[in-house]
This record gives C-alpha cells, sequence and structure tokens, in this order.
C-alpha cells in the first residue's frame, strides 16, 4: 500500500513539473502575441499613419515575425538527439560492471568495450565517460540531462524558455531564435519610438494605443538588453567551437585538460554548426555538419583519433581537403583559419 502510494505521489508531481515547465514559454508566447496585436492594431491602425506608412511598417514586422517565431517553434519542438544504440552497453557487459565492486575492473571493462566505438574525451580521472542512468558510453562532448532525463548529442544547456534541451540537433536553430528576437524588439523598438515622443508630449491623444505604445518600447527594450548579451555569448561559444558547459568545464582528453580541443579556427567553427552552403545559414533547416557522436579535434595523435578510422567521413559534408603538409610529424593538426 504504502509502496503504491509512493509511486502514485512521484507520478504526480512528475506531471506536475512536466505541466509546470510550459510555463515559461507559456508567458513568452503571450508576451509576443500582446506584442502582435499592440503593434498591428494599436500603433499601425489606430495612430492614424498614413496609408503607405502603415503599409511598409506592416510588411516588414510580419517578415521578421515570422523568421521569429519559426526559428522558436523549431527550437521548442526539434527533440534533442540521443547516443545510438551502438553506445548502449550490452546486456553481458552490464551484468559484468553492475556485479564488479572493483572500480578499476569496471574502468576496465568500459575500456574494452569503448575501443569499438568513436570516443575520445575521458573523465577527469582519465576513464571512460559513461552514464549510470541511460547505461550508454558518454559519446564525445555528450551529456546527461537531469530535466530531460536522457544523454544528450552536443549538450549545450537545459533552457527553460523553450522547454527544451539545447544541443547538436537544434543549437542552430535556438542560435537563430536569439537572433530574430532581437531583430524583432529592435524593430519594434525603433518604429515605435517616434510615437512614444508624441504621445509623450500629448500630440496624440488615444489613451488606449498610448498604454499599448508606452508598454512595446519598454518591453521590446527590455527584451533587446536582456538578449544581446545572451547572443553575445554564444557567438563567442560558437567562434571558438565550445558548449556553454565546456566553457565552464574544458573537455578532457587522454594528453589532457584541453579547453580549445574542438577549436579549428573561426570559419570553421562555424560551418560546424550552420554547414557549408551559407545561403541557408539564416534559415532555421538543419544544416550542421557530422552525426553528433564525433567530431573533429584541434590536434589530436594519427594512431588515436577515432575519426581518422571512420573513412574520412568529413569529407562527405564537403569540407576542405587536407593539406598535405600537415602530414610531416606523428600527429594531425588541422590547419587553424585566422
Amino acid at each position: 500500500m504504502q509502496t503504491s502510494c509512493r509511486m502514485a505521489l512521484s507520478r504526480g508531481l512528475r506531471c506536475c513539473q512536466r505541466v509546470l515547465s510550459w510555463v515559461p514559454v507559456v508567458i513568452i508566447s503571450s508576451v509576443v502575441l500582446w506584442s502582435y496585436y499592440a503593434y498591428v492594431w494599436e500603433l499601425c491602425l489606430e495612430c492614424s499613419l498614413s496609408l503607405s506608412l502603415a503599409a511598409v511598417y506592416l510588411l516588414i514586422f510580419h517578415i521578421v515575425f515570422f523568421l521569429f517565431a519559426w526559428t522558436y517553434w523549431k527550437a521548442i519542438f526539434t527533440p534533442p538527439t540521443q547516443p545510438t544504440k551502438k553506445f548502449l552497453l550490452p546486456y553481458a557487459e552490464k551484468e559484468r560492471y553492475d556485479s564488479e565492486e572493483r572500480p578499476e575492473v569496471q574502468r576496465q571493462i568500459l575500456a574494452e568495450f569503448a575501443k569499438k566505438l568513436p570516443v575520445y574525451t575521458r573523465t577527469g580521472s582519465g576513464a571512460i565517460r559513461f552514464c549510470d542512468r541511460c547505461q550508454v558510453v558518454k559519446p564525445d562532448r555528450c551529456h546527461h540531462c537531469s530535466v530531460c532525463g536522457m544523454c544528450v548529442l552536443k549538450m549545450d544547456h537545459h533552457c527553460p524558455w523553450v522547454n527544451n534541451c539545447i544541443g547538436f540537433s537544434n543549437y542552430k536553430f535556438f542560435l537563430l531564435f536569439l537572433a530574430y528576437a532581437m531583430l524583432y524588439c529592435s524593430y519594434i523598438a525603433s518604429t515605435v519610438f517616434k510615437y512614444f515622443l508624441l504621445y509623450w508630449t500629448a500630440e496624440l491623444t488615444n489613451n488606449r494605443a498610448k498604454f499599448h505604445v508606452l508598454f512595446l518600447l519598454f518591453v521590446s527594450l527590455m527584451f533587446f538588453i536582456s538578449l544581446m548579451f545572451l547572443f553575445g555569448y554564444h557567438c563567442w561559444l560558437v567562434g571558438v567551437n565550445r558548449t556553454t558547459l565546456e566553457a565552464f568545464s574544458a573537455p578532457v582528453f587522454p594528453s589532457g585538460s584541453d579547453k580549445n580541443g574542438f577549436h579549428l579556427g573561426i570559419r570553421k567553427n562555424l560551418e560546424q554548426v550552420f554547414g557549408k552552403r551559407k545561403r541557408l545559414w539564416l534559415i532555421p533547416v538543419f544544416t550542421s555538419i557530422g552525426d553528433g557522436l564525433s567530431f573533429p579535434m584541434r590536434m589530436v595523435s594519427e594512431s588515436q583519433n577515432p575519426l581518422l578510422g571512420r573513412g574520412n567521413q568529413w569529407d562527405d559534408e564537403g569540407t576542405d581537403d587536407e593539406n598535405p603538409g600537415s602530414h610531416e610529424s606523428s600527429h594531425i593538426i588541422l590547419e587553424m583559419d585566422t
């Protein structure tokens, strides 16, 4: 009886948690819907704008609004990608691992299994990274999200404002969402400012429209400033090819910790997220390079680099040819862009 009560309570708490996790999304969506009404109806239709000026305002506004809403939708509803089944610890190894009490033997079991996998990063102690909850050997840059309850490929962070885990599958959409949200706020603020001054000097007297215009300016500026810092930070992360988690805790390689281990140069770093086709960079369609399971590294041992044994997978994505001169030593050094 007590067990069933605890299970029912646990299910109830999880249900409440899932419902409450949508509260930030509902708040943002409500603010956006109000801004749409306030701009289209109260500003463009109620403030006695000329027909031509209102048409121009509305045309540009709807283009920006569409791009902003599209990227926000993609950031919310694009599920994070999990490791494939080949990273799942087989039943026999799992039995051995769970029954073994000696940590060094457990590490050896994981090391033997990981020899068949393209994993290169390690824990701080040098062991294979393993998730006890998902029972998978973690691919490089993969982390377990306690909110989503699963391991996420190239996990950046869990964002409550989109109620989603940001990782390999949707990081581009998240960046575009921030960019178009800034554009949306800046466009509203720049076009509303003139009418804010007119209301302030009492040249316009529509009190209901006045309220909406004043709050449009205030809310758009407030969100723009907040988004500017967040977007700037993520631009820096993309430029150095790090995730938010890697910015706080540098990835560990067999040779040691290296915060710039995945830094390939600014151009190649951008292509890792946005792809090679620049005409698609600003459109929320998936164009990131790779499969999220393994990534090119700045400098790795030729005999240990898992990418070298995978048939030059990056050539399939249309990357530049390797520099022949880079094979003169025992290390593969990816050419750094300036």
